[in-house]
């Protein structure tokens, strides 16, 4: 990776995620108001993933789940605690709540990210932040994945749809970090932006 592109998207992520934080501030105080409203517990959901050299650091969300989300994982029958493995995520959870459905769907719940990327513990741009027990299944490829700055979207979060398997998520995630580029960069804001777009419309019609 060249030195001029670290330098150019790390000056990039600092002023995006700073004036982001700052325009998007009304908005982050009225989703937290509904949060509060929806379901008892905290506004924000904080998890340890790994980033770049395989260090830890706490993701900050909204969060979208009742408040003991990880304790209801024990009511899950055998085939949803296995596909919870799988994949580390589960379709139609029923934790989720209905002001988290909406705020995944539209994905307003990674909003305060930007803290993370003002921070450095996040680019606006690179592979998912995976907990611990993922970064092993990327095997000898795993020092690879974590030679650059995870980031709050990517060429998998982009590109997917709901029929991507993991396997094909993690060779995604590869392909980014092998062709990273400024260019491939902003083919992935573009992206990213149409797929928000597309998400909120879809929601509104189902509605």
């Amino acid at each position: 990776m060249k030195k001029v592109y670290k330098v150019i998207k790390r000056v990039l992520d600092i002023l995006i995620s700073l004036i982001g934080i700052i325009l998007l501030l009304p908005i982050f105080l009225l989703i937290a108001l509904v949060i509060k409203l929806d379901s008892k517990g905290k506004v924000f959901y904080l998890q340890e993933r790994i980033k770049k050299d395989g260090k830890k650091f706490n993701i900050i969300k909204f969060r979208t789940m009742v408040h003991d989300a990880d304790k209801r994982l024990e009511e899950f029958s055998k085939e949803q605690l296995e596909e919870y493995k799988i994949n580390y995520k589960l379709n139609n959870d029923p934790r989720i709540t209905k002001v988290g459905k909406f705020l995944r769907k539209s994905g307003l719940d990674e909003l305060p990210q930007l803290v993370n990327v003002l921070k450095g513990d996040l680019s606006l741009i690179g592979p998912r932040p995976v907990v611990l027990d993922e970064v092993e299944r990327y095997k000898e490829n795993k020092d690879e994945v974590l030679s650059v700055r995870p980031g709050i979207t990517g060429y998998w979060c982009a590109f997917s749809d709901e029929n991507t398997t993991y396997e094909e998520r993690m060779k995604m995630e590869l392909y980014y970090v092998e062709n990273i580029s400024l260019g491939l960069d902003i083919k992935i804001v573009f992206r990213t932006i149409s797929v928000i777009f597309l998400r909120i419309i879809n929601k509104r019609k189902v509605n």
